[in-house]
């Protein structure tokens, strides 16, 4: 502002003199001079005032200077104290940690001038014992050379006889303790197992339809068996063909047997009379159309029996052909018992066990339902069922300890989970109970014949008796080769070879019996 100022009193002052050039050139009167002088007056004075501002203005920037001076050299010396207290604190911690690092070299020092004493002191004591460690290794020989002169025994050879009769003693104590933790184990366990195993089968044990081979077809009259064989035959002999059934036609009154193993085709058969019959129409070309009429109906019964049996049981999401696999399971039986029935049967059993000990039901009832799917392949497997089974169920996108416990329920793969065990031990329990099953008089026989012979292939076994259909094995043996002690022994070797070789349905219980007799004769 104060340059402004200036320039424009310049500028002024420049104008006048202008001016009065001008005017002095053109002769100008007398006032053009008193203007001219006019304006150096005021150029003058707008000059000096302009000087007097700039001086006002400049001794204000120089206070406003020096007091921004003093409050940065305030602040500068603020922070300077503030470093410098720091440095200090610093060095104060540092002299603290020297102090204590002496502390601790001072420590370390007397510490391992104790340790070389010690050391010191345990070479001398380790000297000392090497020493009486010889002395007494050499009286041990002495004495075992004069044991054995007297003994006439070797150390080996004492050493030997001694190791086996403790492996004997240790081998009687052992088995004493664990017949006492089975004896205790069982008092405490066997009331609630029979409990929840006898609720269980109260709840859900089932009559059981026993199927043959053989399948009976009632006729009004033995005309109809004419019909039914056909001019040299032909119609039975396309019946049979179409069906893959056997048919008897003998001098049975009013009924035609139907033999096949395979209870399907023999349904197809038996329904396919009856419609052949209440037709009246037999000939080659219609009985091929009513078989594959009744073969379709058989297929769509098969796919609504599997629908009904899981809405019946409460399973849900399983795959369609899981589905039609379980259908196919009314048309099955082993050992006579339905396999539907048995797989309904070991499903709600299976369940009941999962509730009382607190497993899941829903993943008990599953397993149970499919646990024998592997036993209605539609072509021949060399698989067992249990394995077939479990590659059915994997494939089909089955939880994995369902897939398990299907694979384990015959100890065909190692069990994985609770739940295997539950749907091994609801399997027995439907298929052992008394009525379940029918066997065959040749397999059942057979079965006794092993049991006796795998107890009489243990030394000191006498006599050995298969009793209760199989359920129990009784074993006499030596009162001179077995001892008390050992009987308990000998049973469980029996049962553990019976579990590990044979096949039998439930459970076999061996009984060791050992007696001494006196025997004198009064002459």
């Amino acid at each position: 502002m104060t340059l402004t100022t200036i320039i424009i009193g310049f500028v002024a002052l420049a104008a006048g003199i202008l001016m009065g050039l001008l005017f002095s050139r053109s002769s100008l009167n007398t006032k053009a001079k008193f203007i001219i002088e006019d304006a150096k007056k005021n150029a003058e004075n707008i000059i000096e005032n302009s000087n007097v501002k700039a001086e006002s203005v400049r001794k204000e920037k120089e206070a406003q200077a020096k007091v921004k001076f003093l409050e940065l050299k305030s602040q500068h010396d603020t922070e300077i104290q503030n470093r410098e207290k720091k440095i200090q604190e610093i060095e104060k911690r540092i002299r603290d940690k020297e102090q204590k690092l002496n502390d601790e070299l001072s420590k370390t020092g007397k510490l391992e001038k104790d340790l070389d004493r010690q050391i010191a002191d345990y070479a001398k004591k380790h000297e000392i014992l090497e020493r009486k460690q010889e002395e007494l290794e050499t009286i041990t020989t002495q004495k075992v050379e004069i044991l054995e002169k007297l003994s006439h025994y070797t150390a080996e050879e004492a050493k030997a006889e001694l190791v086996e009769a403790m492996k004997a003693e240790a081998k009687t104590r052992a088995q004493a303790h664990v017949q006492e933790i089975m004896e205790e184990a069982q008092l405490n366990a066997k009331s609630e197992a029979r409990k929840i195993v006898i609720q269980t089968i109260q709840r859900i044990g089932t009559e059981q339809a026993i199927e043959n081979s053989v399948s009976v077809f009632n006729i009004e009259s033995d005309e109809i068996k004419g019909r039914i064989i056909g001019r040299e035959g032909r119609n039975i002999r396309a019946l049979e063909a179409a069906t893959g059934v056997e048919i008897i036609v003998d001098d049975t009154p009013e009924a035609i047997l139907l033999s096949c193993f395979d209870p399907v085709r023999r349904e197809v058969a038996r329904l396919s009379l009856h419609r052949l019959v209440t037709d009246g129409r037999i000939h080659p070309a219609r009985i091929e159309e009513v078989v594959e009429k009744t073969r379709k109906q058989i297929e769509e019964e098969i796919i609504e029996v599997g629908k009904r049996t899981i809405i019946d049981l409460g399973v849900h999401g399983l795959h369609p052909e899981l589905v039609k696999i379980i259908g196919r399971m009314k048309y099955r039986s082993s050992y006579g018992q339905n396999l539907l029935q048995h797989s309904r049967e070991v499903a709600n059993i299976a369940a009941t066990m999962a509730a009382e000990l607190g497993l899941n039901v829903k993943l008990a009832k599953r397993a149970g339902l499919l646990h024998d799917i592997g036993k209605v392949p539609e072509q021949e497997s060399e698989l067992p069922h249990a394995l077939l089974g479990m590659q059915w169920a994997e494939k089909y996108g089955e939880n994995a300890e369902v897939v398990n416990a299907i694979g384990a329920h015959h100890d065909e793969v190692e069990m994985t989970s609770l739940l295997s065990p539950l749907i091994q031990v609801a399997d027995g329990i439907s298929g052992a109970r008394p009525g379940a099953r029918r066997q065959v008089l040749e397999s059942y026989i057979q079965r006794l014949k092993d049991l006796e012979s795998t107890a009489m292939s243990f030394d000191g076994v006498s006599s050995a008796y298969a009793i209760q259909a199989g359920r129990e094995l009784r074993v006499m043996v030596e009162s001179g080769k077995v001892t008390d002690e050992q009987s308990h022994q000998l049973s469980y070797d029996i049962s553990e070879k019976i579990q590990n070789e044979l096949t039998y349905p439930g459970q076999v219980k061996v009984t060791v019996i050992r007696e001494t007799r006196a025997v004198n004769i009064a002459r």
